[in-house]
């Protein structure tokens, strides 16, 4: 007897191979039968006509704040993810040896929310703790660590300072994390060189974890900041991990052919590279990565104070590079606001349209608003058009171009309701599937699902999970692939999407008939 039958739907493995009609026996949490399983019994469910296929896996998400006031899962869940990976782009909530500078860069911390903890452990117990939603494993950032040994000084590392952040990395290794990522277009990240980026890798590597690099530069020096990545990975000896890789605006028109060459030959020498994309043109950031480099020092506080000081004004608006060559060139029409809790009125109007209320410069009221938003700027959020899709569609025929969506897990109601961040916060597998793949039938179904399932989960590590196969995990999706579809928009981003039926985490049905049930039988995924 089985505890739950998903009846004759066509099954996709989660390989790239053909799928097949069977059925699924789900018990004590795991697949234990796929094939015919007419004699048997348990709580059946008719799948005939639709697809089942693993849960899906999101390799970069940031919800590692949002998750504390609300475990529930609810945006990622809705659209088939089981999995995610936070502590990505050099951010992660643990260590937390210096709660002021960690609580202050964290994006979708609320304000109830305190960071209690100082280890990785702690923080990976009090996530579990909370019950979450959907499987959760978690890198360590570099960011973090260095906020936790240097703080915000503009600098390089000292040979103890090298020393201490180290010594954090490998303890977070050893408490459950299963890699490091950087983040080289935020503060402290940009002031690292190389040295220290190869020694930070090198901890990962230690321990067969991924290397995880958001890299220094996306757009005019995009070849440059690739480069430094493949070279920090083959000095240290570390499996990589390229996040969010499409080259932004600003990037020479054949920068993606490049690149893909870059990753190909590096490749050919035996490196383990890795890299992922956004299926969407429009992209998320801080807001304060506007701010020239020189502004961070001290941390959110001092950033006030300038902010607050007329004569510093203009220096603050001399940034000639800015995260987003779109800054530069004062393209305030594709920089869309967000997220707001200063001024929720805004949200949702592009940069030109809030300069024109304000009756200022655009730049100027982007600076205002930051000041409006006070020790809360790391949640004062915009996207921008930072993608052209034709470079999404030449990766995404790459066959070792993984999928992500750069986003947090949200809700509609209760803490996080208010809250936006990215349009593919709520659709991104939809879109990649059923815009993609379907209609733009750049690759199979088939291919698409590995894309989601078995390839992140052979990146990450997870053991038993991205396949469906006898013994493994039932983190199990059934849709319609004929009608999955995004249907969220820049104006109205939180919106759940077509043709998605049914989600099981761990034997668990979270989704039952398009609507979130109780259940939260996620697990912290912690390296083994």
């Amino acid at each position: 007897m089985f505890d739950t039958i998903l009846r004759r739907g066509l099954v996709y493995d989660g390989t790239g191979a053909e799928p097949q009609q069977v059925d699924i026996g789900i018990k004590d949490g795991l697949i234990q039968a796929v094939g015919t399983l007419d004699g048997s019994t348990g709580a059946d469910i008719d799948c005939r006509g639709l697809v089942v296929a693993p849960g899906f896996i999101d390799i970069h998400t940031h919800s590692d704040a949002t998750l504390l006031s609300d475990p529930d899962g609810f945006s990622l869940l809705m659209q088939g993810v089981t999995t995610e990976v936070i502590g990505n782009c050099g951010f992660s909530c643990a260590p937390c040896c210096n709660r002021g500078l960690i609580e202050g860069f964290m994006v979708g911390r609320q304000p109830d929310v305190a960071f209690t903890w100082r280890s990785f452990a702690d923080y990976l117990d009090v996530l579990q703790a909370r019950r979450p939603g959907l499987n959760v494993a978690a890198y360590v950032g570099h960011n973090n660590v260095r906020l936790n040994v240097i703080g915000t000084e503009p600098r390089g590392a000292q040979e103890q300072e090298l020393h201490d952040m180290i010594t954090l990395l490998r303890e977070s290794l050893e408490q459950g994390a299963i890699g490091v990522s950087s983040g080289l277009e935020y503060n402290p990240g940009f002031h690292s060189d190389l040295n220290e980026l190869v020694a930070v890798a090198k901890v990962a590597g230690e321990f067969n974890a991924v290397y995880a690099s958001h890299v220094r530069n996306r757009d005019w020096n995009y070849e440059m900041g690739v480069g430094e990545a493949l070279a920090t990975a083959r000095l240290a000896g570390a499996r990589l991990q390229l996040s969010h890789l499409v080259p932004k605006y600003g990037a020479p028109v054949h920068a993606a052919e490049h690149i893909m060459e870059m990753v190909d030959w590096t490749r050919r020498s035996d490196a383990d590279v890795g890299f992922d994309i956004i299926p969407h043109e429009w992209g998320p950031t801080f807001v304060y990565s506007v701010l020239p480099k020189w502004a961070y020092e001290g941390g959110v506080s001092q950033i006030i104070k300038r902010l607050r000081d007329p004569a510093l004004r203009p220096r603050l608006k001399h940034n000639p590079f800015p995260q987003w060559k779109m800054v530069a060139e004062k393209r305030w029409h594709d920089m869309v606001l967000t997220q707001s809790a200063a001024n929720p009125s805004l949200v949702g109007l592009d940069f030109a349209e809030i300069g024109r209320i304000r009756g200022k410069d655009p730049h100027d009221a982007t600076l205002d608003l930051l000041l409006e938003e006070g020790e809360n700027m790391a949640n004062l959020m915009w996207v921008g058009r930072i993608s052209r899709d034709s470079d999404i569609k030449a990766m995404l025929r790459e066959p070792n171009c993984g999928v992500i969506s750069d986003a947090m897990t949200l809700n509609t109601t209760g803490p996080l309701g208010d809250l936006r961040f990215t349009p593919t916060g709520f659709g991104w597998t939809a879109r990649f599937l059923g815009h993609y793949a379907r209609d733009e039938k750049l690759l199979s179904l088939a291919e698409g699902i590995r894309r989601l399932t078995t390839l992140p989960a052979e990146r990450m590590g997870l053991k038993r999970r991205g396949q469906i196969k006898t013994g493994y995990h039932a983190d199990l999706v059934v849709f319609d692939a004929g009608t999955i579809a995004d249907r969220s928009t820049l104006q109205d981003m939180n919106v759940t999407p077509a043709g998605l039926l049914h989600v099981f985490v761990n034997g668990e049905a979270a989704v039952r008939d398009g609507v979130r049930t109780p259940a939260r039988a996620g697990q912290v995924l912690r390296r083994q």
